[in-house]
């Protein structure tokens, strides 16, 4: 995404592009539908403990660790092999972000810094930082040509500086604007999507559109499923005003279908069977 041009808010400036503010309004009324259930009023810990829960599992699916809800709730071992890692990941992902919403909107970088930290804690020196010249990336799952690390600094930059100043555009433009640049970049060694995804997160919840984050956008994702998300991202990459769009509604769409997930636990918790 190129943070350059005439206007002083290029991210709100995709707030007007063909069938977004139909994707805005849609994922308002999803998010509103969910916080005024009987039982959000009641027990909204809950509903964000298991929203927690849940969008780790979809995230981690989406890195190749696609294990059954059940599952994730059973084993308490991560470190086993390659997809109890992930799993790992992205669960420490997911209770970290609640934990840098504050520190976002001052210092991007050093919080994406911090999540690839938590996300590859078990690997060496290249954590925590983005890849330089000449480091391989382990991201078998995203196919796209791979911008160099000159390159990757220099959009990195760019993002972080729209974050700081600020933007008028609607929570879900800058929440899908963070999450392809990141696909897009993969600015890490490793753990890219999930860190993305992450940071997906952290825009939902910190711009006040999902503050109490129950409606995870990464189960969204997983149930739209690779293939989708790769095809949307290709119109992401390809930066044509279509292209943008159609990643900011399939962002959206994984919104409202995380916000249904919860609807259907908070009618599962109403009826006591959860």
């Amino acid at each position: 995404m190129s943070t350059t041009g005439a206007t002083a808010d290029p991210l709100a400036a995709l707030g007007s592009l063909p069938g977004v503010a139909e994707s805005v309004e849609s994922v308002r009324k999803a998010v509103d539908r969910v916080y005024g259930h009987r039982v959000m009023r009641r027990r909204s810990n809950e509903i964000t403990s298991e929203a927690a829960l849940r969008a780790a599992r979809g995230s981690a699916a989406l890195s190749g660790a696609d294990w059954a809800l059940e599952e994730v709730r059973r084993r308490t071992d991560f470190g086993v092999d390659a997809e109890a890692r992930v799993m790992g990941a992205a669960l420490r992902l997911t209770a970290e972000a609640g934990q840098l919403l504050s520190i976002w909107r001052q210092s991007p970088l050093r919080v994406l810094a911090r999540l690839h930290l938590v996300a590859a804690a078990d690997q060496g020196a290249e954590i925590g930082r983005p890849r330089q010249a000449g480091e391989a990336v382990d991201e078998p799952l995203i196919e796209l040509p791979l911008p160099d690390a000159r390159e990757v600094s220099g959009r990195l930059e760019g993002l972080a500086d729209l974050i700081i100043a600020g933007t008028s555009a609607p929570a879900l433009v800058t929440a899908a604007v963070v999450h392809g640049e990141l696909l897009a970049l993969r600015p890490f060694t490793s753990h890219n999507g999930l860190v993305a995804r992450a940071a997906e997160r952290i825009v939902l919840i910190g711009s006040g559109l999902d503050p109490k984050a129950v409606c995870p956008a990464e189960v969204g994702h997983a149930e739209l499923g690779r293939a989708s998300c790769l095809a949307a991202l290709d119109g992401y990459v390809s930066g044509t005003p279509e292209g943008m769009a159609a990643w900011i509604a399939h962002c959206g769409r994984a919104v409202e279908l995380g916000a249904r997930e919860s609807t259907a636990v908070c009618e599962a918790l109403q009826r006591g069977a959860a």
